[in-house]
């Protein structure tokens, strides 16, 4: 398995939105929220590509807010579907592909159905990819560890932020470390 790029990297944030939200396991949405604004921070940080989807956006609702105001700083619009497999969608098809990573870390709900679907196909057009395991929620915690064995069945390799973090960053001792090592400690 090879290392983690930020140049060669993307994160994709699939589907926290609004309406969905109230409906996940509430610890694993809690660590969701706090690990996916680590991720997008080290990904401002260090230049990672980043990409987030809605589904059925006029049925669920828009991003969660702490997470679309953190896209918007970064200039991330997400983008609406309504297949269950982000790459479903034409838009966010052509937007991976004009990055052609060679890395995707995902994070995202629900874990057994948009994540899972997610990363079967990314996995299938040979990317590695990530998935996030306290990034990542469901409606019930046997759903979300359900999805969870799912995407590494699928080809995902399953990972937790400060993984994809410390691997992207490398070594200790840089400006970036030291930003970044607070948010998680």
């Amino acid at each position: 398995m090879e290392r983690l790029s930020p140049s060669s990297s993307v994160l994709i944030v699939v589907d926290v939105q609004e309406k969905l939200a109230p409906a996940m396991e509430p610890v694993a949405y809690a660590r969701l929220l706090a690990n996916t604004a680590v991720l997008l921070e080290a990904a401002r940080l260090l230049g990672v590509t980043v990409l987030a989807s809605e589904q059925y956006p006029k049925g669920l609702g828009a991003t969660v807010a702490p997470i679309l105001t953190k896209l918007g700083e970064m200039g991330v619009t997400p983008i609406p579907k309504m297949d269950f497999d982000a790459c479903g969608e034409p838009t966010f098809a052509r937007e991976l592909s004009m990055t052609s990573p060679r890395s995707a870390i995902v994070v995202g709900m629900e874990s057994h159905v948009c994540v899972f679907q997610t990363v079967r196909e990314l996995a299938r057009r040979g990317i590695t990819t990530h998935v996030v395991a306290d990034a990542v929620a469901s409606r019930r915690d046997e759903n979300r560890a359900a999805g969870l064995s799912l995407c590494e069945r699928a080809g995902g390799i399953v990972t937790v932020t400060e993984t994809v973090v410390f691997d992207w960053m490398r070594r200790a001792g840089t400006d970036t470390f030291k930003a970044i090592s607070k948010l998680i400690r």
